[in-house]
């Protein structure tokens, strides 16, 4: 009987052992299949927000607008790839057929499925490996109303800005009444208790204007291209991707 344990024990271990390595392999796979699809994407814009708003909803129509409004300027926007939010924001800017909607999916039990109105569509098998992709090849991050997923994706990118991990991105909250308490939270706890810094809270642009959203994108277009100077990465396609974009569009580099 002893022996039987043992082995069984062993085997345990063995297949344990076998999923990590096969585990390995998937996030590898996440993370190539991310590289090769996106690095040559140009100026995109990430749009977060629920997976359950329903269609007749005032974000899910905001977010709808925003992004053609954003797509009409030549930008790409991509989302989670999922319902909701996702979809509107998938579904404003494939109504411009010169921009791409990118939906980077991923394997759920439930709510994640993805939605019809991409022209490049990803899944991955692990959100750390999604999530990097979502704002690895943005400019900027525009964040609606969402549950738990949503607030781990805005603390997330604010932290990577915060730590300098990214540089020149803005993001913007969208949804004053959703959204006022917690940045109440933030201000009257976190900040008043020293856990941060003024500059920390003045990363977030809490607003409702749309219009304004989208013209301090293309604004911050020149902070960016600036920022990747000055960390001598203006050989790298991405900061190409930029200038060849504001030269298209017009648009000034700013010269500090």
């Amino acid at each position: 009987m002893k022996n039987k344990k043992n082995e069984a024990a062993k085997k345990y271990i063995k297949d344990i052992k076998s999923a990590d390595v096969w585990s390995v392999f998937r996030i590898l796979a996440d993370f190539v299949k991310g590289f090769d699809e996106l690095g040559e994407l140009g100026p995109t814009v990430t749009i977060f927000g629920s997976a359950r708003t329903p269609e007749d909803n005032y974000y899910y129509q905001q977010a709808q607008k925003l992004s053609s409004l954003l797509a009409s300027k030549g930008f790409n926007i991509m989302t989670g790839g999922g319902p909701g939010i996702m979809e509107a924001a998938n579904r404003g800017a494939k109504e411009h057929k010169d921009v791409e909607s990118v939906g980077l999916n991923i394997n759920l039990p439930f709510e994640q499925v993805a939605n019809k109105y991409t022209t490049k569509d990803l899944e991955f098998e692990y959100f750390f490996s999604r999530k990097v992709m979502l704002v690895k090849y943005s400019m900027a991050y525009v964040i609606l109303p969402g549950g738990f997923g949503t607030l781990d994706e805005l603390f997330e990118a604010l932290t990577l800005i915060q730590t300098r991990k990214v540089t020149g991105v803005k993001i913007f909250v969208i949804g004053t009444e959703f959204y006022q308490p917690l940045l109440d939270f933030i201000n009257t706890k976190l900040y008043a208790s020293g856990m941060i810094d003024q500059e920390d809270v003045d990363m977030i642009k809490l607003t409702d204007d749309i219009e304004c959203v989208a013209q301090e994108i293309v604004e911050s277009l020149a902070t960016q291209m600036s920022a990747l100077e000055d960390f001598g990465l203006d050989d790298t396609s991405y900061y190409k991707s930029l200038h060849d974009f504001s030269k298209e569009k017009n648009i000034q580099k700013d010269n500090k």
